[in-house]
């Protein structure tokens, strides 16, 4: 069990300083904010910034792991393939030349259907109803052939591979989440979908920078209760730490084995090359099969969401450049910063580079161990 008492102190290797400076950084942005970082099995950092510790922040694609590790999940346990079809679990989605578009394409974002309709603004305003959003990627016409490219799946990525959970589990994905993953984990502040008495505890959404309709857009609270499987997680900091601790530790935490030291290790596996353009977002992005991985393109904080000096093989997902989580092995370090700052542009993605680049400071103790060394 984790002591959540901070415990910094130069004598265990972290200089303190560029730590506070990340601190300060949060505490800056104004809104509300929760910042874990636990190293080792020390806590390092557990702030809160305007909320309590049990708030419940939305979390929106730092919540794509949890369904990818389900996948990856339902896979160990043989009720899947990876290397299969979609269709083979799914027979209508094989329409419109689908018929070839694996489980582990739309892991890694390579199904060539980041969209289900004609743009992202099309997508976020149907992903409320889930069934409507599965029925429009059955219909869909892929926009590259299978494997050719990656390109995000924004919403898409969680109505996939959550109609594969439904499909091969015959339970909705969020009841497959809880019993596969959350609750042997004794995960209990891991939502996919926020249950309607608990939506005291939850953050709203502050738009800066952005209309007041779109404010009124995330703040809905239809919006907040579906279960989004690529956007829909409400969440604390510290189950989210918590979570990706399992993770380091291979798939197990305090005692519960939920995933094989293998399947951790193979939905890490980077999927893209060095450079490789992901055709939606423009930019160089490093996916794995399940994760953003670490130090993609120099200069460039919204190709490097885990820090701009974040190593090759850490792992995590940014989240509408407002919630962030990611895990370094190499420095035996998680770090989970959520907000509900909502902003336009590139802002938000600086923001958090910038935080994750001051606690890797802080963890190097003034070394660079970056992914280019």
């Amino acid at each position: 069990m984790v002591d959540w008492t901070e415990s910094l102190t130069r004598r265990a290797g972290v200089d303190p300083d560029p730590l506070a400076r990340a601190v300060r950084l949060v505490a800056g942005r104004g809104g509300s904010a929760q910042l874990c970082v636990v190293h080792g099995d020390r806590v390092l950092v557990d702030r809160c910034f305007g909320c309590r510790p049990d708030a419940l922040f939305w979390l929106f694609s730092t919540s794509k792991p949890f369904v990818a590790l389900l996948v990856h999940r339902l896979a160990e346990r043989g009720l899947l393939d990876l290397d299969e079809p979609v269709a083979r679990y799914w027979p209508e989605f094989a329409a419109r030349g689908k018929q070839h578009v694996t489980v582990r394409h739309v892991l890694a974002h390579r199904s060539g259907l980041p969209l289900a309709h004609h743009s992202i603004a099309a997508d976020s305003l149907a992903m409320v109803d889930g069934p409507r959003f599965v029925r429009a990627l059955a219909r869909a016409r892929p926009r590259w052939v299978a494997g050719a490219v990656p390109a995000y799946h924004i919403i898409s990525y969680g109505y996939l591979l959550g109609e594969l959970v439904r499909r091969v589990t015959g339970r909705p994905v969020g009841a497959a989440l809880r019993e596969e993953l959350l609750d042997p984990l004794r995960l209990g502040d891991i939502h996919l979908g926020l249950p309607a008495p608990l939506y005291g505890r939850s953050v709203p959404v502050h738009t800066r920078g952005r209309t007041l309709p779109a404010r009124y857009f995330l703040n809905r609270g239809a919006l907040r209760a579906a279960p989004i499987p690529a956007a829909g997680v409400s969440a604390t900091a510290r189950d989210v730490a918590l979570f990706y601790r399992m993770l380091l530790r291979g798939g197990e935490l305090d005692g519960a084995r939920v995933l094989a030291p293998a399947t951790v290790a193979a939905a890490r596996e980077p999927s893209t090359t060095d450079g490789e353009l992901d055709r939606l977002l423009h930019v160089p992005v490093r996916w794995s099969y399940g994760f953003q991985l670490g130090s993609a393109t120099p200069g460039s904080p919204s190709a490097n969401p885990l820090g701009q000096t974040s190593h090759r093989d850490a792992f995590g997902h940014n989240g509408s450049n407002a919630c962030l989580a990611w895990a370094d092995p190499t420095r035996d370090l998680v770090f989970v910063h959520l907000g509900n700052v909502f902003t336009a542009g590139h802002e938000g993605a600086r923001y958090l580079a910038e935080v994750s680049d001051a606690v890797l400071a802080a963890v190097d103790g003034g070394r660079r161990i970056g992914g280019r060394e």
